[in-house]
């Protein structure tokens, strides 16, 4: 009879790419996770990982047994929903994926709460690009994901993921004490040709929108810098070195020597919870995703109930 921990160690390294990486989501050592690979061979009298250069590719009968351990996890997930849901009250592990500015900004408080009014909810965090964590969510690496999107990219969710929006994230123009932009309330794009900016590499959403919106207005943008974390970027600003478009979540207090003004109209990025359809009946999953929009905009007073879980649809209410 196939053992489930077995299985469940392959779909891992089929999920996650490598050894490595499947044992740091178990839990494991990678020996642990070869060595439950190892006893699935014998177990099985096939071989299911074949060398590639330093890393290993699953063989045909190595992917034939994935789709039956996703099928196998996915009637226990749904299994230990039901359980969790008899008892009314989140409890278990719930492993939860974030993109930087809202792990930074939005989940520290998220999770405090969590572990405040549910002691038996063990919510772990990992910090992950959306662009990633999308696919987490689908493959059940991750029980959820925080997500975002932007007028120009569209979130698009595979089959068997939900979705719940979270809030409306507002991008700010950041410039240098004395600029000719500070002190303004506003400044509309048709104005901002001519200027030297600081930004994320391409590829990135704040990147491709910058080179579009200016674009559009008239304007071909001139990136003088790039930098990944928006305090490089803030710290940038502050040396006088160009101005920049970030947005407010998890930005922190601005240093002496930038000043904050409005663009008109104002960008914005729209947050997402994500989990698996087949997960959408935990107590854990529904009262996270009510923690999440509860503690929306981060800092703001908390109300007493937070709004529904929502399925998969359009952008919801703004229409972007």
């Amino acid at each position: 009879m196939l053992d489930l921990q077995r299985l469940r160690a392959l779909h891992a390294v089929s999920v996650h790419g490598t050894v490595g990486a499947a044992a740091s989501a178990l839990g494991f050592t990678p020996s642990a996770v070869s060595q439950q690979i190892a006893k699935l061979e014998r177990e099985t009298g096939t071989v299911l990982f074949e060398r590639e250069g330093r890393g290993v590719r699953l063989t045909p009968e190595a992917h034939q047994l994935v789709e039956v351990a996703d099928e196998l996890l996915g009637i226990m997930e749904r299994a230990e929903g039901e359980l969790e849901q008899r008892r009314g009250e989140p409890s278990g592990r719930l492993t939860i994926a974030a993109f930087a500015s809202a792990a930074r900004g939005l989940l520290p408080g998220v999770l405090a709460d969590l572990a405040v009014r549910h002691p038996a909810l063990d919510a772990r965090l990992s910090e992950v690009d959306p662009h990633l964590s999308v696919g987490m969510v689908a493959k059940g690496a991750v029980d959820m994901s925080v997500v975002h999107d932007w007028d120009i990219s569209p979130l698009l969710l595979p089959p068997g993921v939900e979705r719940a929006v979270i809030g409306d994230d507002h991008c700010t123009l950041l410039v240098p004490q004395g600029h000719q932009f500070a002190g303004r309330d506003a400044v509309r794009r048709e104005d901002l040709g001519g200027q030297r900016w600081v930004c994320q590499p391409p590829g990135r959403v704040c990147h491709e929108w910058l080179m579009r919106t200016l674009r559009t207005a008239g304007h071909e943008p001139e990136i003088v810098h790039q930098a990944d974390e928006n305090p490089t970027l803030v710290a940038l600003v502050a040396a006088g070195l160009g101005i920049c478009l970030i947005p407010r979540l998890g930005r922190g207090p601005l240093p002496d020597g930038v000043e904050e003004v409005a663009l008109d109209p104002t960008p914005v990025r729209r947050l997402y919870a994500l989990w698996r359809t087949r997960a959408a009946r935990r107590p854990a999953i529904a009262e996270t995703v009510r923690t999440l929009q509860a503690h929306w905009p981060p800092g703001a007073p908390r109300p007493r109930h937070g709004g529904a879980i929502g399925r998969r649809g359009g952008r919801g209410r703004s229409g972007r």
